[in-house]
């Protein structure tokens, strides 16, 4: 599945036409992991990231692929770290680490994550 992303009425869709695709398919708690990182990429692209996103999402050999490209050139951290527990902001990253078996970074992709399905 390929989007393309530019504010978040586009991202509530996308996340939308994920998640059907997937619950003929994967387990609940699956489709809910893959939408809470996918969320959390595409809202820090649309705060950080240029406001304009990419965003694929691939299956293959028991894995999920989600990537997600900006119109920037941002690099996240390749270490996360828990932002202050009272903060509002600062726990996307650290979020996606924890669900995500790996995360990549490379200028052609931008972020991409892998998860189990």
């Amino acid at each position: 599945m390929y989007f393309e992303i530019d504010d978040y009425n586009a991202l509530k869709s996308a996340l939308q036409q994920m998640c059907h695709a997937f619950e003929k398919e994967l387990s609940e708690e699956t489709v809910f992991n893959s939408r809470l990182v996918a969320t959390e990429l595409l809202s820090n692209v649309l705060q950080h990231g240029g406001g304009r996103a990419k965003f694929r999402v691939e299956r293959a050999g028991g894995e999920i692929r989600i990537s997600v490209q900006c119109e920037n050139a941002y690099r996240p951290p390749e270490k996360s770290v828990n932002a202050d527990l009272l903060s509002e902001r600062g726990r996307g990253l650290f979020i996606v680490d924890a669900y995500c078996e790996r995360r990549t970074y490379s200028e052609k992709d931008g972020i991409t994550v892998f998860l189990k399905e």
